[in-house]
């Protein structure tokens, strides 16, 4: 069983910047992907960003490209996003999601493509 927990979410003005991260515990860790998802209210599911544990490749939203950096600690098993530049409409809650089988790259922007989930931390940036 793997858990993960997400931690960094908050309020920020707008053009401020903000860190989630998400620490991942249980069976040894060695997933194949790591991403991040949000979803506001009445919105579906979104994906944001992922990388992937072994060689570290990213993917990227068109919405956070430029603005969101993926990053992961293979030690400490976490990975964390941080995000700058935020805008109102980044406003959502954000899921850490993890996946241990080997997706194609379509799947990477998929929620149902991955095995486990985080609670979510809200992220609110203010106008």
């Amino acid at each position: 069983q793997v858990q993960l927990e997400e931690s960094g979410g908050g309020l920020v003005q707008a053009g401020g910047s903000l860190r989630v991260s998400c620490a991942a515990s249980g069976r040894t860790f060695s997933s194949y992907a790591m991403a991040w998802f949000r979803q506001a209210p009445g919105k579906e599911r979104q994906f944001v960003a992922a990388i992937t544990w072994n060689r570290g490749i990213t993917y990227y939203a068109a919405s956070g490209k430029g603005r969101f950096t993926i990053f992961r600690d293979n030690a400490k098993n976490t990975q964390s996003l941080q995000m700058n530049s935020l805008k109102p409409e980044d406003t959502a809650v954000y899921y850490c999601a993890a996946v241990f089988t080997s997706i194609t790259t379509a799947q990477v922007l998929i929620p149902s493509a991955y095995d486990y989930w985080g609670q979510g931390t809200q992220v609110t940036v203010s106008s």
